[in-house]
């Protein structure tokens, strides 16, 4: 569902599908993934890497997404695959991934108040 029906929008090295849907009060509000391609990257200890530097970034940087979605009363689903080819220094990813997150900020705002 995330990769058919979900948006999708670049940041390089970053290429992010997301579905944002009504808050169930059950589920947690943000739930995040990373894949990095095997094809570029043979050895799992690069893969891993590179997940573990993407992993931190995006917990460091998560919280005033999970606040909005929170008061606005919407879930997201996330996905982020790197994209890149060469192995990436964390400030790198840290840049990437905080446009992603101001790019998903806008995108829940503006849905929140369309659905107002």
């Amino acid at each position: 569902m995330l990769f058919r029906q979900g948006n999708h929008f670049n940041v390089f090295p970053l290429r992010v599908s997301y579905v944002l849907s009504k808050a169930n009060p059950a589920d947690e509000p943000l739930q995040f993934g990373i894949g990095v391609s095997g094809k570029y990257f043979k050895r799992a200890v690069d893969r891993n890497r590179i997940k573990r530097l993407s992993r931190e970034s995006w917990r460091l940087q998560k919280n005033d997404l999970k606040k909005i979605l929170l008061d606005k009363q919407l879930n997201m689903v996330l996905f982020v695959v790197y994209t890149g080819r060469d192995m990436p220094e964390y400030e790198m990813i840290s840049q990437s991934m905080s446009k992603v997150i101001e790019k998903l900020y806008g995108v829940a705002n503006e849905t929140a108040e369309a659905n107002t």
